[in-house]
């Protein structure tokens, strides 16, 4: 029988594999430095010439970026699902805005279900921070801007995305944060110009999804995320209606 020789693995191999799942779950994000060398070999209990030989890896890898005298950083195309000429279009696009929606109402859902079934307590501890700011945004004295609500709702939905723990999930709605806010922001100037309840039902879907989630149901967390897309889809197009009505009959005024 013919056997091979075992090969030993390096230090700096499992070092890669521990940094991987880091960035993998989301705990060290695009853009963000890593802790000095004589922190992270500390933390795990190894060399720092282990240690940076395990940062090369992964910069050759192109999951990390090693600057001069200014440490190592996570990529930032690590978080990059889309380029940035495309979300020029596709911010820009209303279709595109309409196709964002449908996606959402798939992948939000899914991100809450998730959540509902695996969140644990620093996961809700985030989550109930990024509830209370959005809905200190719904206040009737507050001065917060669209921007900054639309911001507050889409790191309300990333809270959900992180405490669902599935990456892949995590990754894409990472990805997809800065279309998000455009989204986000684009639709409350349409919805709070259609209906006057707009804001009122918007606190309650927010309310009810963070609650389902705390509460660990799962398919009424999916349900409510949902129903929140739904109704901001509705009005969407409720005003898109009204508004071919009105250039319909500005045109017959006209002639």
């Amino acid at each position: 029988m013919e056997v091979g020789l075992v090969q030993q693995r390096r230090l700096s191999d499992d070092i890669v594999v521990q940094l991987e799942a880091l960035i993998l779950e989301g705990s060290l994000k695009a853009g963000e430095r890593l802790p000095a060398e004589r922190v992270l070999a500390e933390r795990f209990g190894v060399s720092r010439p282990s240690l940076r030989e395990a940062i090369q890896k992964l910069a050759a890898k192109g999951l990390l970026v090693s600057r001069q005298g200014g440490g190592n950083y996570v990529a930032a195309e690590v978080g990059s699902t889309f380029s940035d000429p495309l979300l020029h279009l596709l911010e820009s696009n209303p279709s595109a805005q309409r196709d964002l929606l449908e996606f959402r109402h798939t992948l939000e859902g899914s991100c809450a279900y998730y959540a509902a079934l695996r969140a644990t307590a620093p996961d809700l501890q985030r989550l109930r921070e990024a509830y209370d700011a959005l809905q200190a945004c719904y206040a009737a004295d507050s001065q917060i801007s669209r921007a900054e609500e639309g911001a507050a709702d889409a790191r309300f939905h990333l809270a959900i995305a992180e405490a669902s723990h599935n990456a892949v999930l995590l990754h894409t709605i990472r990805g997809l944060f800065e279309l998000l806010k455009h989204n986000v922001v684009t639709n409350i100037g349409g919805l709070y110009l259609q209906r006057s309840e707009t804001r009122e039902r918007l606190r309650e879907q927010h309310r009810a999804l963070y609650e389902a989630i705390s509460a660990g149901r799962a398919e009424d967390a999916r349900t409510c995320s949902q129903e929140h897309i739904d109704y901001v889809q509705e009005v969407l197009i409720e005003g898109g209606e009204e508004a071919r009505r009105m250039a319909r009959a500005q045109r017959r005024q006209g002639s």
